[in-house]
């Protein structure tokens, strides 16, 4: 028998073994449903030794399922050496650009496959990691054995500009070439059929203008007699199974479900659990849980029944409506063109954005009642928690999280604009300088109104700077994710890659989490900072009393709903622009919808939702409700609470149902309301976009509840506040600024202080030190991406923060000549040049280096005495060694070190050490397909990285 299969073997019998045991690891409880920590001590246990739990969890590639056992085994020890605390398996498509190796594609579900998976399972129990599980293989999922009407499908137009007189003649096969969907992953068993043709007059006033023509739907050559005049031939289009996978692995490829069918949709699961535990026993004593990554649905819309539940729902036909309130759309189902078609007079088009909001919203109903529900209770009955990136198009964005016992959302490195994480934080763009996504607003909401403590996060998602991916940058993007209300992460990602694999290895996605690359023994420091962060935030609950409703249900009626978390266009883009101006001024907020108030309960000026009570609500540019929900707004200011509409008032209904006599409800409603010029209120959004100062302004001009008074706001600087189950007050303050400090006075509220003392937690050395508070005043300053971890509880007497200096006496800089000793990684060669004044290496003749540079000096000292060193600008992983003693490791930030203990009277060495990025290097690697695929080709061009010590280097005491 053979040494490998003989391995195989072995190892799947010690997993069969375990999967007879009948006490599950995970099960239904624990996840969400924490044990109380019962007081601040206990808290500051986990802090200080985070179990597995808290630890990040990476998205765990298994490329092309080119998985074998030993490599398996390896992999999960590296992961566990570098405080890894969970895997999350994900087969995928194996890499276009790398090299397999021969190495056997293992087909998901086959019992070669699950072989693996018990590999898997048996050795991370042994390491104490946890295993989620994904569902399918890429996005959104599906499979090569699905058939008719279990694959998805989708309902496009075709609008072509004709004059009249003439004779337009055309086949079909030119009007499914026309309307080919221009999905990601075409699927080459897509059949076509036409709905409907429809000619109509262009401009068009309404249905009463429309020559139906479906009697020719079936003629192979379409042939009409166009009148006079402009006109607009409308071909409605079903396109049956018209996307596959994207990104599938062997076996779970091919055309993507059915997600609006129930019985397919129960059908997949079940075939994928009840397969997989014919070997392994059931998957409650192996998996936290399940997870479905993000609703990317290339744009599916339709399902066999889906015009009856429309009738049924509406009360209303949609089919003679549904060409008009269609756009011409792209991959994913983007919208690419709004003005697609025939031009409509304002009444017939306000009647179709009614239409088209209808539309929305029973496609959203459906994938809730037949794909969300179904997805959930299958986890339920399987006894494996539910875990989901619960959006995309089609998605309610809020409501469809809150069912999943772990929502998730998103964060970048990244995005598509190539913004400068860390660098920029403007009003006018919500996107740029944001590690976050737009959705996590939404997810987070969803898991305080539900009570859930875990809110996950899909983190750094990068697919462009992959090389030049540093700790400090993670850093700051995987802080940033916490301020939308992030409490876990799951790191993204790490590619299953044997060593022999030629380098970089197989990359698929991610950060460049790798043995092979120059900073990997460092990332261990990120992620015991994130350990010891989450253990405290998924024991608190995260504090709101501040509510806003976005314009979601204008934008749906006015572009359909658009693909989350990358919408093409926002109607209010502004809009988290909001809840961060209400973070970075001492509040704290969370989205709402129209179905959460109409579900709250109103008290004391309050609406009250699960553990949620806002007093304060602000409507963003809303200008369509339901009077249902009007009713609930009257009864919640009536009682004491308040409303702020930015720009306007609500003046119309939703829906197309008897529209004219509801838009006379909500207009009778507004009235009711203004009647309350003291609680509900119009305000004027900034003209100059600067939505920090205006929102300062408004809180203090109404005096908006806010918990903090914080004197000198700035756009990098926000926080979160917490509560403990023994009722601790927690704040988690972060600088996103990569280079810049921030220095502010805060004022905590009486509540807060009133018997209790603040504590500083460090998150990096698990230690704590207290603070003294001034008229309950703090002075907070941050360094460049420094975070401030502040606790208050009751105990008093403890050691005291003692921050490192920035500057002091006695100050003097190391100027002269520099020994600087390259290390190039791959290479592996070493040389040593001089260097006065200290630069940038990427303005000298390594401009293409990868490894560790070491800078060396001499230097002179007197008596020794308390004395600091720093770094000045640092670009990398720095390390200091004194006269042949480590001073420390500095991974982001300020580099300053105390070096007393090492300091010695008279001549000293110092030698600084730098880890650089392999981003420059990999540029040159003109014959390596991954290197340029990364770092040249496409739109993953990169400038050249600025590497190595810069300075000034200063010593002060």
């Amino acid at each position: 028998m053979k040494r490998r299969i003989f391995l195989t073997r072995s190892l799947v019998l010690s997993a069969g073994f375990l999967a007879e045991r009948s006490l599950p690891v995970f099960g239904t409880d624990g996840v969400n449903n924490h044990l109380p920590v019962k007081s601040v001590s206990e808290l500051f246990k986990l802090f200080q030794n985070p179990g597995h739990q808290y630890r990040p969890f990476v998205r765990w590639w298994w490329n092309g399922d080119k998985v074998e056992a030993k490599e398996l085994i390896r992999e999960l020890h590296l992961l566990k050496r570098t405080g890894i605390g969970g895997v999350e398996i994900n087969p995928i498509s194996f890499p276009s650009t790398g090299d397999d190796l021969g190495k056997k594609s293992l087909t998901w579900l086959s019992d070669e496959w699950i072989d693996m998976l018990q590999v898997t399972f048996a050795e991370a129990r042994k390491l104490d990691m946890i295993c989620d599980l994904i569902v399918g293989s890429g996005w959104p999922f599906g499979s090569e054995t699905l058939k008719g009407d279990e694959r998805a499908q989708v309902v496009i137009i075709n609008a072509e500009k004709l004059e009249g007189p003439i004779v337009y003649e055309s086949s079909q096969y030119n009007i499914f070439k026309t309307i080919d969907p221009g999905v990601t992953e075409p699927n080459s068993s897509r059949t076509f059929e036409i709905l409907s043709l429809k000619l109509v007059p262009d401009p068009m006033s309404g249905l009463g203008q429309v020559i139906e023509l479906s009697d020719k739907r079936k003629d192979e050559i379409i042939r009409v007699e166009i009148p006079a005049g402009k006109h607009v031939l409308y071909g409605l289009v079903k396109v049956n199974s018209f996307a596959s996978v994207i990104n599938g692995a062997p076996g779970a490829a091919g055309s993507i479900l059915n997600h609006m069918d129930k019985v397919a949709v129960r059908k997949y699961l079940d075939h994928m659990s009840e397969t997989i535990q014919k070997k392994t026993g059931p998957l409650s004593n192996h998996l936290r849980s399940f997870f479905t990554d993000s609703m990317e649905l290339e744009g599916c819309n339709w399902t066999g029944d889906l015009a009856d539940e429309f009738k049924k729902r509406r009360g209303y036909d949609i089919m003679p409506f549904l060409p008009f309130t269609m756009f011409k759309v792209g991959r994913l189902g983007g919208v690419i063109d709004d003005k697609y078609g025939a031009s409509k007079s304002p009444e017939f088009a306000e009647q179709i954005k009614r239409v088209r909001f209808d539309f929305e919203l029973t496609k959203a109903e459906l994938l809730r009642e037949r794909f969300t529900a179904t997805y959930l209770q299958w986890c339920k009955d399987n006894h494996v928690k539910s875990r989901a990136q619960a959006y995309g198009r089609g998605f309610f964005p809020l409501e469809t999280s809150m069912g999943y016992d772990i929502p998730e959302g998103e964060s970048w490195t990244t995005n598509w604009l190539k913004h400068k994480l860390g660098e920029e934080m403007p009003d006018e763009d919500y996107r740029r300088g944001r590690g976050y996504t737009m959705i996590n607003k939404f997810v987070s909401s969803a898991a305080h109104l539900t009570g859930k403590r875990i809110v996950s996060c899909e983190e750094m998602t990068n697919t462009y700077i992959v090389f030049n991916a540093t700790p400090e940058l993670l850093k700051i993007g995987s802080d940033q994710s916490i301020m939308s209300g992030i409490t876990h992460s799951v790191l993204e990602g790490f590619n299953y890659s044997p060593p022999e694999a030629p380098f970089p290895g197989w990359v698929q996605y991610g950060s460049y989490f790798n043995e092979n690359n120059n900073l990997w023994p460092y990332f261990k420091y990120l992620i015991d900072y994130k350990a010891r962060v989450s253990s405290v935030l998924m024991n608190a609950d995260m504090y709101t009393d501040i509510a806003i409703l976005p314009a979601t249900y204008d934008l749906w009626g006015d572009i359909g709903v658009q693909t989350d978390p990358f919408p093409e266009k926002l109607n209010i883009p502004y809009t988290s622009i909001i809840w961060e101006s209400i973070h970075k001024t001492g509040g704290a907020a969370d989205y709402t919808t129209e179905i959460i108030i109409r579900d709250s309960t109103v008290k004391n000026g309050k609406l009250c939702y699960g553990p949620k009570q806002y007093g304060t609500l602000f409507l963003v540019e809303v200008t369509s409700l339901n009077p249902e929900t009007l009713s609930k707004l009257h009864d919640f200011v009536a009682s004491g609470g308040r409303i702020f509409c930015i720009e306007k008032y609500p003046e119309k209904s939703l829906g197309f149902t008897n529209y004219k006599e509801k838009d006379r409800q909500v207009v009778q409603w507004i009235e009711k309301l203004r009647a309350f010029a003291d609680r509900f209120i119009l305000i004027k959004k900034p003209a100059d976009n600067r939505f920090l100062e205006w929102y300062r302004d408004v809180m203090v001009k109404y005096n908006i509840p806010h918990y903090l008074k914080i004197e000198n706001p700035d756009r990098f600087v926000m926080q979160n506040r917490y509560q403990g189950d023994d009722k601790s007050e927690i704040f988690f303050f972060g600088n996103a600024h990569k280079f810049n400090s921030h220095r502010t006075n805060v004022t905590f509220s009486k509540e807060i202080t009133n018997g209790s003392y603040p504590w500083i937690w460090d998150a990096e050395s698990g230690e704590r030190f207290r603070i003294n508070l001034v008229n309950n005043q703090y002075e907070l300053e941050l360094g460049p991406a420094e975070t401030r971890l502040i606790v208050f509880n009751k105990e008093k007497n403890g050691q005291k923060w003692e921050p490192v200096p920035t500057t002091g006496r006695n100050a003097r800089t190391l100027e002269g000549s520099w020994e600087v000793e390259f290390h190039h990684s791959r290479e592996n060669w070493v040389k040593t040049i001089k260097m006065e004044p200290l630069k940038d290496i990427k303005e000298t003749e390594f401009v293409n280096f990868t490894g560790t540079a070491i800078y060396r000096k001499k230097f002179s000292a007197g008596d020794p005495k308390l004395t600091f060193l720093n770094l000045g600008q640092v670009y990398g992983v720095s390390e200091v060694f004194l006269n042949g003693a480590s001073c420390g490791i500095k991974w982001y930030g300020r580099r300053i070190h105390n070096i007393s203990p090492f300091l010695q009277k008279g001549s000293n060495d110092i030698e600084i050490r730098v880890i650089t990025t392999m981003g420059n290097y990999m540029k040159t690697l003109k014959d390596n397909p991954t290197a340029q695929k990364f770092t040249v080709l496409k739109t993953k061009d990169q400038p050249i990285q600025s590497m190595g010590l810069v300075g000034p280097v200063t010593l002060y005491s």
